[in-house]
């Protein structure tokens, strides 16, 4: 088999795999334009469109917690329709790293970027995590994807993966030599010399800070106070513990649950360990079973369009979801996996056969 254009310090793809996939960012990028061709208005409004997402999705946030306030939602169709919104600000915050809105007005984008950390404080720093997120584009299921590895992707599954998946800071406490290990591969290899190193190693470890560290702060507290209930305790039902309790309800529990559905989504979507470098068929598979949707609601459809976000990071996600069906065929017919849930025997090797290389306990 030839081979194709080499990169630089690795091996080049084989030459059927190039072809597939720049056959397959050609169609997809053929589909999206012929949406922005029946729908005219998307093109010349994408600033507006984000800031529209951001706005509505902070007033839903503000109008479940005033509807829990006065007693006409449930705490747990608070809990569930908030993580939705925050599921949108996610997505926002995503686009935004790939400088999808307001790319020549650096205060309305930085505003935005602080906006959806405020409302997501569970999440790492989204100026730490822009390095990390185009990082992975560069290196997918590679030693240094401290974006996926630090969400657990390859991993065997066990108590700790669940654990990580169910609570990152304690999936990191629990483990800190692997955090520390993945860090420093990470800083390794994405550092462009010795002074940008020594930024990432102090930076990345404070991606958490301060938001992170409140948000699971709170929500360790909040956990401990009603376990301490549960087993007998007396714990006084005064003002802070009705705060406590509406916090819990309006932003650290949409949170955690969301995180989880995104991360657990995510982390098996994505293949590690045995992906060719660069091979973007090897990166990720497809997920469309019905047994998904309700994690796949509070991810926006993570695992039903984040392949097509490999091949071409153009389209903003909304643009993704609108044409995914269509781009689900061209990934189908040319190789794309798709609900290869043998992944989490496998701890997310691409291999279909026995695993290539130990994994990670």
């Amino acid at each position: 088999m030839r081979l194709a254009t080499r990169l630089p310090g690795e091996r080049c793809l084989a030459e059927d795999d190039a072809d597939r996939i720049s056959s397959i960012r050609e169609q997809i990028m053929l589909v999206g334009d012929r949406w922005r061709t029946r729908h005219p208005w998307i093109g010349g409004h994408q600033d507006a469109i984000g800031m529209t997402i951001f706005v509505a999705a902070i007033l839903g946030m503000v109008g479940d917690s005033a509807l829990y306030a006065v007693g006409v939602l449930p705490w747990w169709v608070t809990i569930v329709v908030t993580a939705f919104w925050l599921s949108l600000l996610h997505e926002l915050e995503h686009d935004l790293i790939h400088s999808m809105y307001f790319r020549t007005n650096k205060w309305v984008h930085n505003a935005m970027i602080l906006g959806v950390w405020v409302f997501r404080p569970s999440t790492i720093n989204p100026w730490v995590r822009r390095r990390l997120h185009l990082h992975h584009h560069e290196v997918s299921g590679t030693e240094s994807d401290l974006e996926e590895r630090g969400i657990t992707n390859g991993q065997r599954w066990g108590g700790h993966r669940l654990l990580s998946l169910l609570d990152t800071m304690l999936g990191i406490y629990t483990r800190p030599f692997r955090t520390h290990r993945i860090v420093n591969e990470y800083v390794a290899r994405a550092a462009r010399d010795a002074a940008d190193a020594r930024f990432l190693a102090v930076t990345v470890p404070l991606g958490y800070f301060p938001l992170g560290a409140v948000h699971y702060g709170l929500w360790h507290i909040a956990i401990g106070v009603h376990v301490y209930e549960l087993f007998g305790g007396n714990v006084p039902h005064n003002a802070a513990y009705h705060a406590m309790n509406f916090l819990a309800v309006t932003l650290l529990a949409p949170n955690a649950i969301r995180t989880f559905c995104l991360h657990f989504v995510s982390s098996n979507l994505h293949y590690y360990g045995d992906v060719e470098a660069h091979n973007v068929l090897q990166q990720t598979q497809v997920w469309t079973a019905k047994w998904l949707w309700p994690m796949q609601a509070l991810c926006f459809n993570f695992g039903g369009t984040h392949a097509i976000h490999h091949f071409l990071v153009r389209d903003p996600f909304y643009v993704r979801e609108a044409i995914r069906r269509e781009c689900q065929v061209i990934l189908r017919e040319r190789g794309v996996r798709f609900n290869d849930f043998g992944t989490f025997r496998r701890g997310n090797r691409f291999s279909l056969g026995s695993l290539a290389g130990p994994v990670e306990p």
